[in-house]
């Protein structure tokens, strides 16, 4: 942009400065335009460079996605590989194991044919031995006909050592019987016994019991006698105790009769049902 300085008869130096300041003002808004287009035409060719690198990075990731693509296509094809190596290492184990086992087999057909042939051996070894078994049959058998005739023979002397068994067996058991009835008797006969015993000591009892009294009465007698011939005198205490003493004697005397009595009648019951005394009464022999 250009200003025209104002007219003057005659310029000064600070026209002439401000006209070079303005000049060189021209200058610089003419470089900075230049400055201007140049960066202008940078921005453009920037601008083009972008497109191209954004073109290049385009096509470089389109590259990028198909050598992805192949990758992941060798990856697949790869692991393909790898399993068809794997089944075909399992189809080697597998076929080995199956010659191995077809040769275990075949060492166990071997086996056998070497067992039929050894059973076949032993076969004929036992049909030897069965012939030998045979006759040896044979002979038992024969041995076995004398044998049951020897049988028989014990066995008829058996039965008429059973029949005279059987005799002795009955006679056992008759005398059996007749030392079981004596037994009983026996028994009846020791119960008997034994209750005539009881009487026995319950009379006995008794007659102690009897003496008391005949010896209670005997003291008394003698106690009234004395009181009687003395009377009233020093001698009247020993008179009273000894009648004291005689009524004691015959009050236990007349207790331990009375007890007596109740037992000899109870042990005379028992007895009057007793069958050993019963039988003793009627076995006894009348006295001539």
């Amino acid at each position: 942009m250009t200003t025209n300085p104002p007219l003057l008869d005659s310029p000064g130096p600070d026209i002439q400065s401000s006209t070079s300041l303005l000049t060189r003002l021209v200058e610089l808004e003419e470089k900075q335009s230049t400055a201007v287009l140049e960066q202008n035409s940078l921005a453009r060719q920037r601008t083009e460079s972008t497109s191209q690198v954004a073109l290049y990075s385009l096509k470089t990731s389109e590259n990028a996605e198909k050598q992805t693509g192949m990758a992941l296509e060798r990856t697949a094809l790869t692991r393909e590989q790898t399993r068809l190596s794997t089944r075909s290492s399992e189809l080697a184990h597998i076929r080995t194991e199956l010659a191995q086992e077809r040769t275990a087999q075949a060492e166990e057909r071997t086996r056998l044919a070497t067992q039929r042939t050894d059973m076949a051996h032993r076969r004929t070894s036992l049909a030897e031995s069965r012939n030998k078994l045979a006759a040896q049959r044979t002979e038992m058998a024969r041995a076995r006909n004398t044998l049951s005739t020897r049988r028989t023979e014990l066995a008829e002397h058996r039965n008429r050592l059973a029949e005279g068994r059987t005799a002795l067996s009955h006679q056992r058991s008759r005398l059996a019987g007749l030392r079981t009835r004596l037994a009983r008797q026996r028994t009846v006969a020791a119960t008997t016994r034994t209750r005539l015993s009881l009487e026995r000591s319950e009379l006995a009892k008794g007659r102690t019991a009897l003496a008391l009294i005949r010896t209670g009465l005997s003291f008394l007698t003698l106690g009234i006698t004395f009181f009687r011939y003395f009377g009233l005198s020093k001698w009247s205490f020993f008179d009273g105790a000894l009648i004291l003493f005689s009524t004691l004697l015959l009050y236990f005397g007349w207790q331990a009769y009375r007890r007596t009595i109740s037992a000899e009648r109870a042990i005379t019951g028992l007895l009057s049902g007793d069958r050993g005394l019963v039988q003793a009464m009627f076995t006894a022999k009348p006295a001539h």
